[in-house]
């Protein structure tokens, strides 16, 4: 690797071992086995590094989603919805590490405008593609309302489940009983 990379790679270690705001330069540096300096040369700064991390895991995280949901095809939009969960429920304990790395950008999003803005960006995609893959059309064919409903709300129950995975893994319901409640929240109960 070179030692951008290991800056990177040291930069995600401390995101899940300290978490953002409790990284220092030198903890990275240390981490990465690099000369405190070389922050500086390759990134600009900490925040700029930590930033960039931060976004890394993010992506990593929307890639396994995005598998994920690819798991169902040929599967009606219920089915694929639910092969989804299973999917995402079982990668959750692999996965742990890049989830919490991936937490700790939504948290900085507030503070820093271009973890927000990539934030913004990455989620009006990746609606539009878990739209497209649970209806099984091609995202060209998705169109914004739909993206913003359906993809929005899904979406959301990632979000949630993985934070939920954080804090009571053992709570997580299966990807069945996941659209079981679902049914019943939506059919049932507006009858």
């Amino acid at each position: 690797m070179s030692q951008r990379e290991d800056l990177l790679a040291g930069a995600r270690k401390c995101l899940v071992e300290k978490g953002y705001q409790r990284t220092t330069a030198r903890d990275i540096a240390t981490a990465s086995g690099s000369h405190l300096a070389s922050i500086g040369y390759h990134f600009g700064s900490k925040d700029a590094l930590m930033n960039l991390a931060a976004l890394q895991a993010q992506d990593e995280w929307g890639d396994m989603i995005v598998a994920s949901v690819r798991a169902a095809v040929g599967a009606d939009p219920v089915q694929r919805l639910q092969i989804a969960f299973e999917e995402l429920f079982a990668s959750l304990p692999r996965h742990r590490e890049l989830i919490l790395a991936s937490v700790q950008a939504y948290a900085q999003a507030e503070f820093a405008a271009e973890i927000r803005d990539a934030l913004r960006d990455a989620t009006r995609i990746a609606r539009a593609e878990l739209t497209a893959m649970l209806l099984g059309r091609d995202v060209g064919d998705i169109d914004v309302a739909t993206a913003d409903t359906i993809g929005t709300v899904v979406h959301s129950l990632i979000i949630g489940f993985a934070v939920q995975s954080l804090v009571a893994p053992d709570t997580l319901p299966s990807g069945d009983a996941a659209v079981a409640a679902l049914r019943e929240l939506v059919v049932e109960h507006t009858a």
